[in-house]
């Protein structure tokens, strides 16, 4: 990634990766509202994270989204946890499998955090369900 053009495909790749985990509403939505100040932190964000690591082929998708679901919960980050759980999701999880991803990190990480994952991921699962009898 040493010239522009490199890097403004890394970011395509990476915007396109993000939108197929996340959905293309969330992600637009992130960067309809991103100002000026925070416009390098979600361009990080689309290029490395989602355009290098995430497009990596040696894990499955489905296992990038149950190990996030695990250190998201490890760092207690809610919110992202919420979104990584629809990731996980549209990458083919299970209920069950966001489930028993969960318990792992109760006991290795801790029952508290664990406990606020089950409550966020419960929301979600219950959002996306009904997200998916409306289609």
């Amino acid at each position: 990634m040493t010239n522009e053009q490199t890097r403004a495909e890394t970011y395509e790749k990476g915007l396109q990766m993000r939108r197929a985990v996340l959905g293309k509403d969330h992600v637009d939505r992130s960067l309809d509202g991103v100002s000026e100040f925070s416009r390098p932190i979600q361009e990080l964000v689309t290029e490395y994270c989602w355009g290098v690591v995430w497009t990596m082929d040696t894990l499955p998708l489905k296992t990038k989204s149950l190990l996030n679901l695990a250190m998201l919960t490890a760092l207690n980050r809610s919110h992202e946890l919420g979104v990584h759980v629809r990731g996980a999701l549209n990458n083919g999880a299970t209920v069950g499998e966001v489930q028993e991803a969960l318990l792992q990190t109760a006991i290795y990480v801790g029952v508290p955090a664990a406990l606020e994952s089950f409550r966020v991921a419960e929301r979600v699962l219950t959002e996306y369900q009904a997200d998916e009898s409306d289609r």
